[in-house]
């Protein structure tokens, strides 16, 4: 079996600057790196990631903490940071969970804190306090995309503001009778990305002077298809008057509400308008107006975002910036329109 030491005899270097070249760390010459890879291609060499690891401590390893991988955005998000962390050399973990209890703390407890990952990525989670600070006593950065972290960096859209961009698109249009599909425990907490949007619509309707029309159209329901079908029949097949609009948590459950509508014999745009946040991929499909964001974009920001705490780069410019509220883009399409006179 070959060793480094039989790859630095063949380039003609030493143990140590073999193992800096093959590793990427430390001060190689670029000539004398491709030199050090072409004796080890030569050889069928291949650098032991556990013994790199003993020597720099690192695991060349991130924790993705994600509560859904069968949801578009989540998929999106999921995509960008692969490719970002396979780009920088690194690897991934991916932990499915979002609710408390014991398998929550098993994770967090020994899985990311003792060892097995760098740094960790949580992927629209709500993080507690603790959880963070048990990372950070042991030198592990956390990086939040969406949902809230206290204290650690966190990327994401302004849920409000982009909530009162597509409620606002409705009255605009005309529309008074405007409901809203919110994210399950959006009441419960305005401070986590369902309760964003309903503090963003509830914002966007009081400063419309439309409070008390707005008290009864709030429905919370999954952030899915089938939840956004399941809500949108019981909202629409109610005997009450039915609202003109209907303002979406997300995409998946304005696609959900626009299928309802079909089985109700409601006509979308004519009878309903709806509209939706996320810019999910069967948007223009659908016809669907939407508050668009990036997520594949979203997560090449958090990878960038991480390998400058890990100090594998300096931060960018861009990593900086995207501390700030991340663009979204309203895109007009067929699902929305005037309301009837």
């Amino acid at each position: 079996m070959a060793a480094i030491g039989d790859v630095a005899r063949l380039a003609g270097v030493s143990k140590a600057t073999a193992s800096r070249a093959l590793s990427g760390r430390g001060s190689v010459a670029d000539e004398t790196r491709r030199r050090v890879q072409a004796a080890a291609a030569s050889i069928g060499f291949i650098a032991s990631p556990d013994a790199a690891s003993l020597v720099t401590g690192r695991t060349k390893n991130v924790g993705i903490i994600i509560p859904f991988v069968n949801r578009w955005f989540f998929g999106e998000v999921l995509e960008g940071i692969e490719r970002a962390l396979l780009a920088a050399g690194y690897d991934l973990t991916l932990y499915n969970l979002a609710e408390a209890g014991p398998e929550r703390e098993r994770v967090f407890d020994f899985f990311l804190a003792r060892k097995r990952v760098d740094a960790v990525i949580a992927v629209g989670v709500d993080l507690a306090e603790s959880e963070i600070a048990g990372l950070e006593r042991r030198g592990k950065p956390v990086v939040a995309l969406g949902g809230s972290a206290p204290r650690a960096p966190r990327l994401a859209i302004d849920d409000a503001a982009a909530a009162v961009l597509a409620t606002e698109h409705l009255l605009h249009l005309g529309h008074t009778r405007i409901a809203h599909l919110a994210g399950r425990e959006a009441n419960r907490s305005l401070e986590n990305v369902q309760g964003r949007r309903l503090r963003g619509f509830r914002a966007a309707m009081a400063e419309a002077g439309l409070e008390a029309v707005a008290g009864g159209t709030v429905r919370e329901t999954e952030m899915s298809l089938p939840g956004g079908y399941a809500a949108a029949l019981q909202l629409l097949g109610h005997p009450a008057p039915r609202p003109s609009a209907l303002f979406a948590a997300s995409d998946e459950v304005a696609l959900g509400a626009m299928l309802a509508a079909e089985r109700l014999g409601i006509s979308v745009p004519g009878d309903l308008s709806i509209v939706g946040i996320d810019g999910h991929e069967y948007a223009e499909m659908f016809g669907l107006t939407t508050v668009e964001q990036y997520p594949g974009e979203q997560g090449r920001l958090a990878v960038e975002l991480v390998m400058a705490l890990l100090g594998e780069i300096g931060a960018s410019a861009t990593a900086l910036e995207a501390l700030a509220p991340l663009p979204v883009r309203l895109v007009v399409r067929s699902s929305t329109t005037a309301a009837a006179r």
